[in-house]
């Protein structure tokens, strides 16, 4: 039982990626109807949302920017069509990149140290932060108040956006947070824990302080916009018959719900039907619920009119699908 409870384990890690067909995105992003570049800076774990060696940032210091974070098995490129998107839409989009088998604390203390150093050469105060799964957790423990790398900026303005993360712990990662039977197995256990996930196998547990003690936020996040994804019944690939073969069921909903973090003052919590990957978009799969959402949220602009069929062939470009009703879905 306990060795199925690991498989179990082993194989909600390995669905948290997107596709183990992914091909590399190191072309640069289409400026679409982005400000002119007015700053060139190097800033360690920031860069373009692609998958190019050169991480060098350009923006323009005048405008807002939106920070993605990927999740477990992912990376900057797997968020350019995203970025592409936000792009369309004449904003500013930048990726942290970060190693998930470090610690989610030490990722989470070098996404602030990344974020400080954007504020710094950055005129325009407003930063939005969306992660995705587990880079989720790490968005929100950055922006946590008391903690020993907070922010010292207090004209810094954020927005910070989660979407399928779970903060109630990963329920198939219990096994690995047993005191007794990691005891009992001399060991065994939490090597083979940490063999699967790295530094961060016992912060993922129910029973890590991670997830049982989240501390308030900053007061420099004015919203905090919770997506949590009904993953039931959802799927991520079919057969030439339309059968499933790839589920995009990664967590459930007890695990993205979290008494605490549910109740602090600047949270909206949005639940909608969809699959774990579905949700931030991948090949064949337009993200039109996320960007449904993050327009009614006013955390995207609004597709003009005259602008939507230039977008429909956008998303047939980045998707190689055509996206039906996506004008009136993203704009509701």
């Amino acid at each position: 039982m306990r060795l199925i409870l690991l498989f179990g384990f082993v194989a909600s890690l390995l669905a948290c990626s997107n596709s183990s067909t992914y091909v590399a995105q190191p072309q640069p992003l289409q400026p679409g109807r982005l400000p002119t570049p007015d700053i060139v800076v190097k800033i360690a774990n920031l860069g373009a949302c692609t998958d190019s060696a050169d991480r060098t940032l350009l923006f323009n210091s005048n405008y807002p920017l939106t920070v993605l974070v990927h999740g477990r098995k992912s990376s900057a490129g797997r968020f350019r069509s995203l970025a592409q998107l936000y792009a369309f839409h004449g904003q500013q989009a930048v990726c942290y990149s970060y190693d998930d088998r470090d610690s989610l604390i030490a990722s989470a203390d070098k996404l602030v140290f990344a974020l400080q150093q954007l504020a710094t050469v950055s005129k325009n105060k407003n930063i939005s932060i969306i992660g995705h799964s587990m880079g989720g957790l790490v968005a929100r423990k950055a922006m946590e108040n008391n903690r020993p790398n907070h922010w010292q900026d207090s004209d810094i303005n954020i927005k910070l956006i989660t979407v399928a993360a779970p903060f109630a712990g990963i329920e198939n990662a219990n096994l690995c947070g047993s005191r007794t039977l990691n005891w009992l197995s001399l060991g065994i256990i939490p090597g083979i824990c940490w063999g699967i996930t790295g530094d961060n196998w016992f912060e993922i547990t129910s029973k890590s302080n991670f997830i049982q003690h989240p501390e308030p936020l900053l007061p420099s996040v004015q919203r905090y916009l919770k997506v949590v994804t009904n993953e039931q019944n959802t799927c991520r690939k079919v057969d030439n018959e339309g059968v499933c073969i790839e589920s995009d069921y990664v967590f459930e909903l007890a695990e993205q719900y979290h008494p605490v973090i549910d109740h602090y003052s600047q949270v909206i919590n949005i639940q909608v039907d969809a699959g774990h990957v579905e949700i931030v978009g991948y090949k064949h799969a337009v993200p039109r619920k996320l960007l449904a959402i993050l327009q009614q949220e006013n955390m995207l602009s609004a597709t003009p009119p005259d602008r939507q069929e230039a977008l429909q062939n956008l998303l047939v470009k980045l998707y190689g699908v055509q996206s039906h009703n996506s004008s009136s879905e993203l704009n509701q």
